[in-house]
């Protein structure tokens, strides 16, 4: 019942015409239902060429970004809020524009790590703003994932309890959670109780080994987060996240900490993964029949 995805990045580093030919060619060999493509870097996003091609191919677009130092809705200083807002609007312009029905990521701030906690102000400012991009989410039909990082790569949300807080208080039926595991790895205390704590908020889901690498090649108990997502009757996107330095982003593998080499053959690791994936979610089913 879940479209499996898997993000660009395990494909190509950037977005240019030929790089999306073989995104979105190469999920769709390795039986993918969506790509995830990240908006850190729209220059040579050519969105009317990609829609058609994923149209064409079968696949459905999911889209995530994080936020800029100097773009950031949590930041004290409301030029800086300001920018965070418009940041995330252009996104859901993007999104909406390739055919996505979610854009997900740490939309609650910068994407890197801070020197101190955020302030009570600055958890106002994410409220008030994803109130305002929530409501331009709901007028595209666009649901949005708050994405749970570790204590690294944010200061606002690291937990499943955070971001429940924060769904309460924005109050807007197209915010979600997105769970991830390689983060709850980190942050949670194991990864069933997260599950059956988000139940019917939880929209989206990213599924990665512990070192980024094959699933199944490092620690994480990925049979207990399935049988969480069976046991909530979970059916929205599960998405494969790898990373490499075979493919490199501008940017994007620098702010990832993408310093080694987990794999060289990406079919081989998205093939993998699909079947993976598949294997556990039926065993899950099974599992509570």
């Amino acid at each position: 019942m879940n479209k499996f995805g898997v993000h660009a990045l395990v494909w190509a580093g950037d977005l240019s015409g030929p790089s999306v030919q073989r995104i979105v060619t190469q999920s769709k060999k390795a039986g993918y239902d969506l790509v995830e493509f990240s908006l850190h870097d729209l220059s040579e996003l050519d969105i009317g060429a990609t829609r058609a091609l994923l149209e064409e191919n079968g696949i459905e677009p999911a889209c995530s970004r994080g936020l800029a130092f100097d773009a950031d809705v949590s930041s004290d200083n409301l030029e800086v809020v300001a920018r965070g807002v418009a940041l995330l609007e252009e996104s859901l312009e993007v999104a909406q524009g390739l055919g996505a029905k979610f854009l997900c990521g740490g939309l609650y701030s910068a994407f890197g790590k801070y020197h101190q906690p955020v302030s009570a102000l600055g958890r106002r400012h994410v409220v008030e703003s994803l109130k305002r991009v929530a409501d331009s989410a709901a007028k595209r039909d666009i649901t949005l994932g708050l994405e749970i990082v570790n204590r690294y790569e944010s200061n606002v949300v690291n937990t499943t309890e955070q971001a429940l807080d924060v769904l309460e208080k924005v109050g807007a039926p197209h915010l979600k959670i997105h769970l991830d595991i390689y983060h709850m790895n980190i942050e949670e205390a194991d990864f069933f109780t997260p599950v059956l704590a988000c139940g019917d908020k939880l929209g989206y889901v990213h599924i990665g080994e512990n070192h980024r690498g094959y699933l199944g090649s490092g620690h994480l108990d990925f049979s207990s987060f399935f049988h969480a997502l069976a046991h909530i009757g979970y059916t929205g996107p599960i998405a494969f996240e790898s990373f490499s330095d075979a493919v490199v982003s501008r940017g994007l593998s620098v702010d990832l900490s993408i310093w080694r080499n987990l794999w060289n053959d990406g079919f081989d690791l998205a093939n993998h993964a699909r079947q993976f994936m598949q294997n556990h979610a039926d065993a899950a089913v099974l599992g509570r029949a």
